[in-house]
């Protein structure tokens, strides 16, 4: 009887999503298994290439300036040609590009190509994000983004896992393979999704006496942007610093670290789809954004405590931090989509793919050099406070009833 409850709970979770938002997180799938080449980047120019580590952490910074513009471009393609043509488009040349990099030995050439192909890789997120609401069913569209979150998440952690395992025997196959997959998953969204004719003409027809709001013009969505950029800040390093402190303060085995840090994984593709069902719709977004941003403040005060049994303490942060990441993050996508429409969806996804953005480039760079000068206990509770401030900054906003055509 409990097990017969429990797949029913799972198939409601999963009932009454679009066709077309079950084959945007199969190519999401594909697509985030064909990053299995970014977490080796720095090892490739250190280890492959001979070069000094300064070289890498260039490699790295490139990647990131690459993904700000990416994000931010890919969201007025979007509103100019349509999210099917941008992901196609982006997806290819990505690919393209990947594989052309396996070639190159000359530094300041893969410095160029580092930063082309970050700008593709991001300029897909904001399309993508795009497509989903669009073809999200009414009253589904958190489960929709959480559907795409558990695709990133699996996609991630298989192209991680076989991206070490290739990296372990030929790094240029590494670059070859991920450019492949990402070929593929443009592919499949051109012979899978349905084509959207006319998509510039009735766009421009639409608009004929119409003004339409664009983020800048936002007030409320601007507060609210600053607030994620500060949340992702501080969330990003979860995954950047405290694998460090795992290793140098806990002493942890690697594949100890490891273990804790998929266990994130496992509970989102476990859980988030059934919990935002039960949830969705119970209370405003802007409710579950604040009670998942303390609950990753919490995981950081955990890090404080003596380490006595540092295993189980570890274990303990990743469960909260990862129950903290699955009631902001859907919902914060779900504020995002309420405050945008069909004419300006792209540039409002683009301006929220940039937080994320910005939030890579300076999270862990902050981090680490506060964790240097002032310890790491410093940065536990600097973390906290912040994220309790984020949190206060999210209660004085009011979340709109109604999608932005205000």
């Amino acid at each position: 009887m409990g097990i017969n409850v429990i797949a029913a709970t799972y198939k409601e979770s999963f009932s009454g999503l679009s066709r077309e938002t079950w084959l945007l997180s199969i190519v999401m799938l594909i697509n985030r298994s064909s990053y299995m080449a970014v977490p080796f980047m720095s090892l490739y120019v250190t280890q492959f290439l001979h070069r000094p580590a300064s070289d890498a952490g260039l490699i790295i910074t490139l990647f990131g300036l690459g993904s700000i513009l990416g994000a931010t471009a890919g969201g007025k393609f979007t509103d100019m040609f349509g999210f099917r043509t941008v992901q196609i488009f982006s997806t290819l040349t990505g690919g393209a590009l990947f594989i052309f990099f396996s070639t190159i030995r000359h530094f300041e050439t893969l410095c160029f190509l580092t930063l082309v192909i970050s700008f593709f890789s991001e300029a897909f997120r904001p399309a993508n994000f795009a497509a989903i609401a669009s073809y999200a069913t009414p009253g589904t569209e958190t489960r929709s983004y959480s559907l795409n979150r558990l695709a990133v998440n699996l996609g991630w952690a298989v192209g991680s896992s076989i991206g070490g395992i290739i990296a372990s025997f030929n790094y240029q196959l590494l670059f070859i393979v991920d450019g492949t997959v990402s070929i593929l998953s443009g592919l499949a969204i051109l012979y899978w999704l349905p084509v959207v004719r006319g998509y510039r003409k009735a766009i421009k027809d639409k608009l004929k006496g119409i003004v339409v709001r664009m983020p800048w013009q936002d007030a409320l969505f601007i507060r609210f942007i600053l607030l994620n950029t500060l949340f992702t800040t501080c969330f990003f390093l979860m995954f950047r610093v405290v694998p460090l402190f795992f290793k140098e303060v806990w002493h942890l085995d690697e594949s100890l670290i490891g273990l804790v840090l998929g266990l994130n994984g496992l509970i989102i593709a476990a859980f988030e789809m059934v919990m935002i069902s039960k949830i969705e719709n119970k209370r405003t977004p802007m409710y579950y954004i604040i009670v998942g941003v303390i609950l990753v403040a919490l995981a950081y005060l955990l890090l404080l405590i003596p380490k006595t049994a540092p295993l189980l303490v570890a274990l303990l942060c990743t469960v909260i931090f990862t129950f903290g990441e699955m009631f902001s993050l859907p919902f914060i996508n779900t504020f995002v989509i309420s405050r945008s429409n069909e004419f300006n969806r792209g540039q409002y996804a683009a301006g929220y793919t940039l937080s994320w953005s910005v939030a890579q480039v300076v999270g862990p760079t902050a981090g680490f050099y506060l964790a240097e000068k002032a310890g790491y206990e410093v940065l536990w509770v600097a973390l906290a406070a912040l994220l309790v401030l984020c949190a206060f900054g999210f209660s004085r906003l009011v979340m709109p009833k109604s999608y932005a055509e205000e």
